[in-house]
């Protein structure tokens, strides 16, 4: 008899962890599906608070008005729309063309360049054709803090360097910026927090991330290996700044 209680306890308590731990599996869902939910609506209202139509006819106009007056001003009204237009009709999706994101890449860092009006020593090698896809924007928090906390900081000879490679899957991003020397960087904000959230997600067993924080540097090592997805390479789209 206590033989046959001991087996119903030891079978009830199977039963009832089972359960607590289909119950966490649950809610743990739904909290991630919740949180999605309110990225894509919090993403929606920013679109909603100025129409992308607008946006594009009005900087068209504008950089038809700098052509003849400043070239160096039509470029940045060029390479912001460029900028914008990936940002609000590209990232949606979970994936991008990975020629589409180096190309935004490229386009911020020439807005960045311009604003130091050559002032600062920036070296980039970027891959030239791939047939794969990546998470959209992934890249783009590390750079902008390259900017925000080095070259931004430096009085005299800032520099940024980046080098990013495609060896077969695997993307490779080395990224060094100079900083004055015993700056150091602040805590992590939200865009490398979200960015490594993202990397957990999206690349959970794919990816390899370390950050240095040098004397007179900060260096930032990412790999991730990404999936194929076109059988040739992707043109780019871009070719001018209206729709």
């Amino acid at each position: 008899m206590l033989a046959g209680l001991r087996g119903s306890i030891t079978v009830g308590g199977v039963a009832a962890a089972i359960h607590l731990l289909k119950c966490f599996q649950e809610k743990q869902q739904a909290a991630l599906v919740l949180e999605k939910e309110k990225a894509n609506a919090e993403l929606q209202m920013l679109k909603a608070q100025l129409h992308p139509h607008f946006l594009f006819n009005t900087l068209n106009t504008i950089y038809s008005l700098t052509q003849d007056v400043s070239q160096k001003a039509s470029g940045m009204i060029l390479g912001l729309s460029h900028l914008l237009r990936y940002i609000l009709y590209e990232c949606n999706q979970p994936l991008v063309p990975l020629e589409k994101e180096l190309t935004m890449i490229s386009d911020y860092l020439q807005l960045e360049k311009a604003r130091y009006d050559q002032g600062l020593d920036m070296a980039v090698q970027l891959p030239k054709t791939t047939h794969h896809l990546i998470a959209p924007l992934l890249l783009l928090p590390f750079i902008e803090n390259a900017f925000k906390h080095g070259a931004s900081r430096m009085i005299e000879n800032p520099w940024i360097s980046l080098t990013v490679t495609l060896h077969e899957d695997t993307l490779a991003m080395k990224l060094i910026n100079g900083k004055p020397a015993g700056h150091t960087h602040p805590l992590p904000g939200i865009g490398i927090a979200n960015v490594r959230k993202r990397l957990a997600l999206s690349y959970p067993t794919q990816h390899e991330l370390a950050i240095h924080d040098e004397e007179e540097m900060y260096i930032v090592n990412l790999t991730v290996t990404l999936t194929q997805a076109y059988p040739e390479p992707v043109k780019s789209v871009y070719n001018g700044v209206a729709d």
